[in-house]
């Protein structure tokens, strides 16, 4: 396990030593012993929350609602920036689904999670403290990870496909980093444009347009991370200029860029998923 150190925040770190055995399968493993207010950075993947600590985490909007414990959040969670995770001796096992798996994974498509969280006990009931138990008792973060590749496995083997064509196309707008022409998706896998955003946005849980525009956000966010500047970075990801970029980082994260690079889940990024693939 490693330590990332950001301000005042120590975390333990840990990640799989091996690929998951099921493609568009990310997973890192966290042991924070006081979360303080991390704002929660909409992420193109589907978020999985496996805790198992002395206490679980708790997400809090802005708006009074509070989540508690596993979760499982939809592509771009947390966009306005309006979403915190707190809570002490914190453990848990993150895994990142791409949306194209995530309906077999879930049991349900994306779609009903429509950018928000949801206890995940409501999508499997009684397997996730069966889930948790397991996860504790554990000698090591690899055994962890071994856990819930084989939960994930199973599960994914046993759940429904995406349309060959939905997957197509998703793949080609993370291929480009969203800047592939979305309206040209539907007359290269031959469907009318309707037929492939309807079935885009129920099977994955966004249209395709917002995919792109989440996609190069995630890239481009990244980058102001690393510490390039705004201009260079608007001009390098496909935004029409600065002003585009800032606008598109605020909505999405409630800072601006000169701020993002502060950002704890965001900075974290390059410990936990260090292979940086999103299928």
């Amino acid at each position: 396990m490693r330590t990332f150190v950001h301000g005042s925040s120590v975390w333990g770190v840990a990640s799989p030593g091996r690929p998951s055995r099921v493609p568009g399968v990310t997973m890192a493993g966290f042991r924070v012993p006081d979360l303080d207010a991390l704002r929660m950075v909409p992420h193109p993947a589907v978020t999985l929350i496996l805790e198992f600590g002395a206490s679980p985490p708790v997400l809090r909007h802005a708006a009074g609602r509070q989540e508690l414990g596993s979760i499982v959040a939809g592509p771009g969670f947390g966009s306005g920036g309006a979403v915190w995770a707190q809570g002490e001796n914190v453990e848990c096992v993150q895994v990142r689904l791409s949306p194209v798996i995530a309906r077999a994974v879930l049991g349900v498509p994306p779609a009903e999670l429509d950018g928000v969280a949801v206890p995940l006990e409501d999508l499997w009931g009684r397997e996730v403290p069966r889930v948790r138990e397991r996860l504790g008792a554990a000698t090591s973060w690899q055994e962890r990870f071994a856990l819930a590749d084989a939960l994930l496995a199973r599960r994914f083997a046993a759940g429904p496909p995406v349309d060959p064509e939905v997957a197509w196309a998703w793949k080609r707008i993370v291929a480009s980093r969203g800047l592939a022409r979305v309206d040209g998706l539907a007359g290269d896998v031959g469907w009318s444009r309707k037929r492939l955003w309807s079935r885009f946005r129920a099977q994955l849980g966004l249209p395709p347009k917002r995919a792109a525009t989440l996609i190069r956000f995630d890239h481009a966010a990244h980058r102001l991370v690393a510490g390039e500047g705004a201009a260079r970075v608007a001009a390098d990801t496909g935004y029409a200029d600065q002003a585009h970029l800032h606008r598109d980082v605020v909505s999405f994260t409630g800072v601006t860029p000169a701020n993002v690079a502060g950002e704890r889940f965001l900075a974290v990024d390059h410990l936990a998923w260090p292979r940086g693939v999103l299928s």
